[in-house]
């Protein structure tokens, strides 16, 4: 089965994070640039929180607040959910599905952020198994393997 690793192979271990005394207004403005739905909230090297898109219609825009004036500390998700890199991505994928959640740090046993994997990296990477499968099978089909 494939694993997180995998994935992370193929799209690579970048990841955009964000200080927790960062404005949201500021971290807004990164996630436009980089156009990307999250950020990883570090702290001197350590995770503490995930700031999404889910964040800011929630307890920004839904509250009547002004971004500038608000922290990312007082509005991120706080309980993050992170992964092993071996861990399966359909276990990944159902863990997501349960949480409701579409972005998940992949740490190794330290907690040492390696990379981050999202509900469409596991779809993006389930479509090319698929695309190849069926062109092996057209390939048997029709007596070309």
């Amino acid at each position: 089965m494939p694993t997180v690793q995998d994935v992370l192979l193929s799209k690579g271990n970048k990841v955009i994070s964000v200080s927790p005394a960062a404005t949201v207004l500021q971290a807004t403005e990164k996630m436009n640039q980089h156009k990307i739905g999250c950020l990883v909230v570090m702290d001197e090297g350590r995770i503490v929180g995930i700031f999404t898109e889910r964040d800011i219609l929630k307890r920004v825009v839904g509250e009547e607040r002004r971004p500038s004036d608000i922290l990312v500390a007082e509005v991120m998700t706080g309980d993050v959910v992170c992964c092993d890199p071996d861990a399966e991505i359909d276990e990944v994928g159902a863990l997501m599905k349960e949480r409701r959640i579409r972005h998940v740090p992949v740490c190794d046993g330290e907690s040492q952020l390696l990379g981050l994997i999202s509900m469409g990296d596991i779809n993006a990477h389930h479509a090319a198994t698929q695309q190849a499968q069926i062109h092996f099978l057209n390939e048997y089909i029709y007596g070309r393997v």
